[in-house]
């Protein structure tokens, strides 16, 4: 779905136009301010564009810790995965994962806030790769992610 987005003579886009449909933007928006698991995390997406997402929540170690006090994974991987999953639907059509790696390389502090930058890297017209950067509000790297998805072509339900 390449609406409002300018194309050269093989239906391509121009190099360096980076603005996605508005629609689909606010699409996404909209979902993800509804969606029962970022409602649950506090996720707020504050940055979306063509093939870029950042999402951000601050680590709050009563509800997302683990038996030794300190992050959970899953917490960590939630935030990875909200940024990956709205980075993916940018061009308005469902991409699901087909193999995520996260590597862990510290462990957030008490009340720390946590932003999440997923940028597309390569794509082909049946997957899309992604790296994605966990860190907290001094730059800190959290953890590092490399993602690969599958484009199904479908048109995504809540446009």
């Amino acid at each position: 779905m390449f609406s409002g987005r300018r194309l050269n003579g093989r239906g391509k886009r121009v190099s360096g136009d980076n603005d996605m449909d508005l629609k689909v933007k606010q699409a996404i928006q909209d979902a993800v301010a509804n969606e029962p698991f970022a409602i649950a995390m506090k996720i707020r997406l504050t940055k979306l564009d063509d093939g870029v997402s950042v999402v951000e929540m601050i680590y709050d170690p009563e509800k997302q810790s683990n038996i030794y006090a300190r992050a959970h994974g899953g917490a960590i991987y939630g935030l990875i995965d909200e940024a990956f999953e709205t980075a993916g639907q940018t061009e308005g059509t469902i991409a699901v994962a087909l193999n995520v790696n996260v590597t862990y390389i510290a462990s957030p502090n008490d009340g720390d806030h946590l932003r999440a930058e997923a940028k597309r890297i390569s794509q082909t017209k049946k997957t899309a790769s992604y790296e994605i950067r966990v860190t907290n509000q001094s730059g800190t790297l959290i953890a590092t992610c490399q993602a690969l998805a599958y484009r199904t072509g479908k048109v995504i339900p809540f446009l």
